[in-house]
């Protein structure tokens, strides 16, 4: 699973490098692959979408490896969801629904966290957002399935090293 992170990040043109992979378990976290920059506020849809494969990548491995995916990527793709309906909705990055920001966040702002929005579109909307997040989740689950593809030998190596050591750097 996390293999399949660094393996697909590493050949995005628009990613962040990897820094660290590790199978080490934290709390609900079966292990974690970080990369160096996740902090920066500024992206592109060409960052995204390379961070939406990235995402995608545990789960692709699992696919590939035992024919498919456990409970382990749930995460991943709650992050992976929110982040193709943040382009759509808040980033206008949607080439079928322009530049426009759809609903209203109404935030708790001493607490820094969203507790409701106001939907302001159409039904017909709503369905051209969902099969946008919809469109945006399935390429980059085709992409990062077809670099595991293409780097099969490299996955399995990084998983046998990451099994005698637990922590690359």
């Amino acid at each position: 699973h996390e293999g399949g992170h660094a393996i697909v990040a590493h050949f995005l043109k628009h990613h962040d490098p990897v820094h660290k992979v590790t199978i080490v378990s934290r709390g609900m976290s079966g292990g974690h692959t970080r990369f160096i920059g996740e902090a920066t506020s500024y992206h592109t849809p060409a960052m995204f979408k390379d961070m939406l494969c990235s995402a995608l990548g545990g789960h692709a491995a699992e696919e590939l490896i035992f024919g498919q995916a456990s409970t382990g990527p749930s995460d991943d793709i709650r992050k992976v969801t929110q982040i193709a309906r943040s382009m759509v909705t808040r980033f206008g990055m949607s080439e079928k629904l322009g530049p426009r920001t759809f609903g209203r966040s109404e935030e708790m702002v001493f607490l820094g966290r969203e507790i409701s929005e106001t939907r302001d579109y159409s039904e017909k909307v709503a369905e051209s957002i969902d099969d946008e997040v919809r469109t945006l989740i399935d390429d980059a689950h085709i992409v990062a399935t077809s670099i595991l593809n293409d780097h099969r030998p490299l996955l399995d190596k990084l998983a046998g090293v990451l099994m005698e050591v637990e922590t690359l750097e």
